[in-house]
């Protein structure tokens, strides 16, 4: 059990710098869903964008799992597809997948779309996360989030995806500045908005780069990696740790550490101890249990999460999912996901960082 007088943010942050840290600090991606039965019984009452734009109803489904599983932090309830609404494009959100209205395919597209301010636009994301703070308190920490470039162009381009992106592929490698142009507007319209959720309380921010893996590494060094630093530079004065999720991490590993972000979340691909290797202690890593594992028994669950831990030795380790929770999940296993985390007994750290 957690001590009550525990003061998780200053884990979360300490272990986010690759400083000491008694244990390892646990949350999981898709965190506040559809397989806590506290999160239908709110979802059968309102739509998810009306939960993702009431400040009342996000605050009370991200805190859902901080009270059923005891998650070390609490990240806001939104979508990353509120900032391409915010920049014009429609949105809806029916049970088949987002779709987004008036895909962006050329030059007069892409101009269009405009700036937003975050305070009057999208306050309502502020709103959630003071919210949250107020109910949390200040030992728990909020994180705030939104699509890397690269991943909220592909929803841009495409309007509604299937697990393919050809329009978004094809318009890197036939129209490469039309491409750049995207990026670097929707970059700037990120930097903003998680400026806003910063200003609010956030403790950390993420960037979800869920089509990193589509890009050869030539592909992301050319087009990602400039407005994901133009994003994470702008926030480097807020002095709040940069997270950034990145789906087919491993062949981009090096690129990420260039990001500017102080903690890289990876998915299972990757192996933390070869990453740790390289990164040495520069970055913090984050992740990477296949969510599969959390379908199969509490015993599995508890070994995966044990194993992962190992592999870095606690240090500089977020403990999560290498993805988001499978809506199949059961209730007990990522309790005992959780559990498992904050009771693993890690590698003993003198006060440089070095292993003892």
């Amino acid at each position: 059990m957690i001590s009550a007088a525990e003061n998780r943010k200053e884990l979360f942050l300490r272990a986010c710098r690759c400083e000491p840290t008694e244990r390892v600090p646990v949350w999981i991606m898709r965190q506040a869903g559809r397989y806590l039965p506290e999160y239908q019984a709110v979802r059968a009452k309102h739509s998810f964008l009306e939960i993702c734009k009431t400040p009342d109803l996000s605050a009370e489904v991200s805190l859902q799992p901080f009270r059923v599983l005891g998650v070390d932090a609490v990240i806001v309830f939104s979508d990353i597809l509120i900032v391409a609404e915010a920049m014009g494009m429609p949105l809806d959100v029916p049970d088949s997948g987002p779709v987004l209205s008036n895909p962006v395919r050329d030059l007069p597209a892409v101009r269009a779309l405009h700036d937003f301010d975050p305070e009057r636009e999208t306050g309502f994301v502020g709103d959630a996360i003071r919210k949250i703070c107020e109910a949390a308190g200040p030992s728990v920490p909020v994180i705030g989030f939104a699509a890397a470039p690269w991943t909220l162009a592909c929803y841009m381009i495409e309007g509604q995806t299937r697990g393919n992106i050809p329009h978004a592929k094809g318009m890197l490698r036939s129209e490469p500045q039309l491409a750049r142009e995207l990026l670097d507007k929707i970059a700037q319209a990120t930097a903003r908005y998680l400026q806003a959720q910063i200003e609010a309380g956030a403790a950390a921010v993420q960037l979800f780069d869920t089509w990193a893996g589509e890009l050869e590494a030539r592909e992301y060094d050319s087009f990602e990696l400039e407005p994901t630093q133009m994003i994470f530079d702008s926030l480097s004065k807020s002095s709040v740790p940069r997270i950034l999720f990145s789906k087919g991490s491993a062949r981009h590993l090096a690129s990420l550490a260039r990001s500017g972000a102080e903690v890289l979340s990876v998915d299972w691909n990757m192996d933390l101890a070869e990453a740790r290797r390289k990164l040495e202690d520069r970055v913090a890593l984050q992740g990477n249990v296949n969510p599969e594992i959390l379908l199969g028994s509490e015993a599995e669950v508890r070994d995966a999460a044990q194993a992962t831990i190992e592999q870095t030795g606690g240090f500089g380790h977020i403990l999560n999912l290498g993805h988001g929770i499978l809506p199949t999940t059961p209730v007990a296993n990522a309790k005992a996901f959780v559990n498992a985390g904050q009771t693993a007994p890690i590698a003993v750290r003198a006060q440089t960082g070095r292993a003892e």
